[in-house]
């Protein structure tokens, strides 16, 4: 982990696409373990900081994206290191068209049972020959948790992608990734199976190719405003972890 980066209370993988994907090969043609893939955005400096288990999970993790515009910049700034923004979002294109060309399976959790299912099918549709071994929706109870295991395990599916919504899909994975036998790599997505299902939609290219996809976000989603109010208050903090350094 000679690339990662800490930033405030969070690390990040200073790594480019070409260089995730590269790795993902290796956890496929190599593993012998569940490989944990995150994203991390600023939001996650005040979330997971909070909790001591989901903090370790998080640093311990095998690959962190640096999925927020906020991050790329902070590295920048802080660092003078330029990194490339990698969408977790778009990363799972990039695992599938492994899995579909490749012959790995995969295995679906998370989401609403609709949208589970028809995220498989536009899924298995943009990679023609992508085998989905299993799939469930998120909504699985504790006493029935195991029962899920098994059937991931019976699957045999080596990539496990879960959307969860962070920080539940991370705390998932902390808690139950022992138990998988046969996962090679495992993807927290989030929100994801909603937007390949089509009920939620990504911002305008133009939008993301100005980096601001956070803004088109909450213009269309208000709601957002509670998790992305964060963002001043990151920005503010890294500003005087700069100041500090130079007053040293």
């Amino acid at each position: 982990m000679a690339n990662r980066i800490k930033i405030l209370n969070i690390w990040v993988d200073a790594i480019n696409k070409k260089i995730a994907i590269k790795k993902v090969h290796h956890y496929l043609a190599n593993g012998t373990r569940p490989h944990s893939i995150f994203a991390v955005n600023p939001e996650k400096n005040y979330s997971f900081a909070k909790d001591c288990q989901l903090l370790k999970t998080f640093q311990t993790a095998d690959l962190l994206l640096p999925d927020g515009i906020g991050l790329v910049w902070a590295v920048r700034f802080l660092f003078g290191r330029r990194i490339e923004r990698i969408p977790g979002s778009e990363f799972i294109a990039d695992i599938c068209k492994i899995a579909a060309e490749e012959g790995y399976s995969i295995f679906l959790f998370g989401a609403k049972e609709k949208i589970n299912k028809m995220a498989g099918k536009m899924m298995q549709k943009k990679f023609p020959g992508l085998k989905i071994a299993g799939r469930s929706n998120g909504y699985v109870k504790h006493s029935e948790m195991q029962d899920l295991i098994d059937r991931i395990n019976n699957s045999h599916a080596e990539i496990l992608f879960i959307a969860l919504g962070s920080p539940k899909q991370e705390k998932w994975f902390a808690t139950f990734s022992k138990h998988l036998k046969y996962v090679k790599v495992c993807q927290c997505i989030g929100g994801t199976l909603d937007v390949i299902a089509g009920t939620v939609k990504r911002a305008p290219e133009r939008w993301q190719k100005l980096s601001l996809e956070w803004l088109y976000r909450l213009i269309t989603q208000p709601s957002r405003i509670k998790r992305q109010k964060v963002l001043p208050l990151f920005v503010i903090a890294v500003l005087i972890t700069k100041l500090k350094r130079l007053a040293y």
